[in-house]
């Protein structure tokens, strides 16, 4: 709790009540998604696979595939080797992905199964690959669990010396969502840059409605793209959390020089995204995106008054939080609580010099939980909550305006199409933002003439 008096935070250490996050293999399983043709597979429990695949499902409003090793009390006793080994022969047979991706969860991590020998005595086909994470959900987030599984990527497919030979840059985009990972792509066209996007879920988890169906849609990242992620000029990590361990994983291996920025959320972000581009390769920025950085900051000063010294509580993914802290301070707003439920010093140590150097006090946590925020808000409310589907609870309890972001978001729709990273994704949040707070006041002024009325 908060004490008004001292500003001092009295700890919990006993409990965790609705974390804010979820669990490893849910990361990882998106993240296997981005490969092009690839069947996530969860080994453990199918209940533990379900819960995954309706996480997912819910988010996107798109069918989400995956298999699993169907533990049952004999895998439990004995381990999950040969229910591996099993599943990796019928699902080549019956499904015929190229490439398999295994995510394990707490029960085979607790049995201690050894995958990478399970995975190399198992049937493959040629041609086709089998990589795996290690992903127990007793650790770390389910940010954690995506940036493991890309890690797996850069360690089973690539190859080279980095020596830049295919003239590419790679893009490590975080644990985004389609939209933005299509609105990167754009932003380097724009620039000329040829770039290897990986993980990449759009065209998979927002594909098309055809009127057929495709177990495997279109979109992700090919396995040789990936293989050729070895010969590119250099790789940029979006969001240290998500991304930075699967850069660092392939300069060690092929030399390929890492360059790890917050998420382009936000004007700053984004500059800092394109200029860092700019200067791996070289190239000059195009008019087409002065003009959107122009339309920006136009919309900043047209709007700053609907927002300007609001007091605002941000609570979700750590990548996402600290780019989101950062723009709402560039927009003149007071973030004062900021949490993250993923585990890590990084993230306070990267936020609390931000509000610092802004004058603001506010609370800064890591592995904190919304049980704990909604205490600090009773204490000391806020004009806005930003956070995902389970801020409702706080923002019903309160009556806050709430704004949607990161994920889980499970009770609004079509949010995935669009994008928040880059100029245009800051455009996107100035209207959420402005609209929450917008509504707020004008609920208040409806209430203030029907009070006259009576």
């Amino acid at each position: 709790m908060l004490d008004h008096t001292t500003k001092e935070v009295h700890e919990r250490k006993a409990l965790v009540i609705n974390p804010t996050k979820t669990c490893q293999p849910i990361g990882a399983m998106y993240a296997a998604l981005g490969i092009h043709n690839c069947l996530p597979h969860s080994h453990g429990s199918q209940g533990c696979c379900s819960f995954h695949r309706m996480h997912l499902t819910r988010h996107f409003r798109d069918p989400i595939v995956a298999s699993t090793s169907s533990f049952t009390e004999g895998a439990s006793v004995f381990g999950g080797g040969a229910n591996l080994k099993t599943s990796i022969k019928n699902v080549f047979s019956i499904y015929n992905p190229d490439v398999i991706a295994v995510s394990t969860t707490c029960l085979s991590e607790t049995i201690g199964d050894d995958l990478p020998t399970t995975i190399k005595d198992s049937e493959v086909p040629k041609g086709k690959y089998v990589i795996h994470a290690n992903t127990p959900s007793y650790v770390g987030s389910h940010v954690t669990g995506f940036s493991n599984m890309v890690k797996a990527m850069v360690s089973y497919f690539s190859e080279g010396k980095g020596d830049g030979s295919n003239k590419k840059v790679n893009i490590i985009p975080g644990y985004t969502e389609p939209g933005d990972m299509r609105e990167l792509k754009r932003i380097a066209k724009l620039l000329d840059i040829p770039t290897i996007l990986f993980p990449d879920t759009s065209g998979v988890v927002d594909s098309p409605m055809t009127g057929k169906y495709r177990m495997y849609p279109k979109g992700g990242t090919k396995v040789g793209e990936l293989i050729d992620t070895g010969n590119s000029m250099a790789t940029v990590a979006l969001g240290r959390f998500a991304s930075e361990a699967a850069a660092n994983e392939l300069e060690k291996k092929c030399k390929v020089g890492p360059h790890a920025l917050n998420l382009p959320i936000g004007i700053k972000a984004t500059d800092e995204f394109i200029m860092e581009l700019v200067k791996i390769t070289g190239k000059d920025v195009p008019y087409e995106l002065e003009e959107e950085r122009g339309q920006l900051v136009d919309i900043m000063t047209d709007t700053h008054h609907h927002y300007h010294g609001k007091k605002v509580a941000i609570f979700g993914d750590p990548d996402h939080v600290i780019a989101m802290t950062e723009f709402t301070l560039s927009l003149g707003m007071k973030p004062i609580y900021v949490v993250t439920g993923t585990p890590g010093g990084a993230f306070e140590k990267q936020v609390k010099p931000m509000l610092e150097s802004a004058n603001v006090e506010g609370i800064v946590k890591s592995s904190g939980d919304l049980f704990e925020l909604h205490q600090w808000i009773k204490n000391e409310p806020v004009d806005l909550l930003i956070g995902n589907t389970y801020g409702k609870y706080i923002a019903r309890a309160e009556d806050i305006p709430l704004v949607r972001f990161g994920f889980p978001n499970m009770d609004r729709t079509v949010h995935s199409y669009f994008p928040i990273v880059g100029y245009k994704g800051a455009m996107r949040l100035i209207e959420m933002i402005g609209n929450a707070l917008l509504d707020r006041v004008d609920r208040d002024a409806l209430d203030e003439d029907f009070e006259l009325v009576l």
